[in-house]
């Protein structure tokens, strides 16, 4: 389950949210989560584009390991380029794992009223270029499997949307 969308969209709330909820079911799911990968697992990564899709390549395959394997795994990435996003989804195809994309659409002045990060604010104050969705390129989905309007819709609502894909 691979959640894209702007800093700030929600991708990680839902995921978390969702997250609870399938090991309250007794199921096995693991997040990975783009700033803790980015952290954990691919600092050696900046921001350019052919660093971001590398990045999305990495993670892509590491879902893939662990999907394949009876784990539900939650994406929660920006993952801003839809070359990326399509590689990783041919990639789960080839391996027969299914893959859902859901496109956490909030618009970007909603994003940057929530501002989780700070990103919004650093880069108004010009102490940060290369925001996804403001001064970088982000490339929404053209056929996401479910597109969630976070600025419309509660935590709650979005997590019984996205839940609703998967098998009962």
């Amino acid at each position: 389950m691979w959640f894209t969308g702007l800093p700030s969209s929600g991708k990680s709330t839902i995921a978390a949210g969702l997250a609870a909820q399938l090991r309250d079911e007794g199921l096995r799911v693991e997040v990975l989560d783009g700033d803790e990968i980015r952290r954990n697992l691919t600092p050696d990564l900046g921001f350019s584009r052919a660093d971001r899709e590398e990045n999305v390549r990495r993670i892509g395959h590491i879902a893939m390991l662990l999907a394949r394997n009876g784990v539900i795994v939650l994406v929660p990435v920006i993952a801003p380029y839809a070359q990326a996003r399509d590689k990783v989804r041919a990639a789960h195809a080839e391996s027969g794992v299914k893959f859902f994309e859901v496109y956490v659409a909030a618009p970007a002045d909603v994003c940057a009223d929530r501002d989780v990060k700070g990103l919004y604010a650093l880069q108004r104050a010009g102490r940060l270029t290369g925001l996804t969705g403001v001064d970088d390129p982000y490339e929404p989905p053209a056929g996401p499997e479910l597109t969630i309007p976070t600025h419309v819709q509660t935590v709650g609502e979005s997590i019984r949307s996205v839940r609703a894909l998967l098998p009962t």
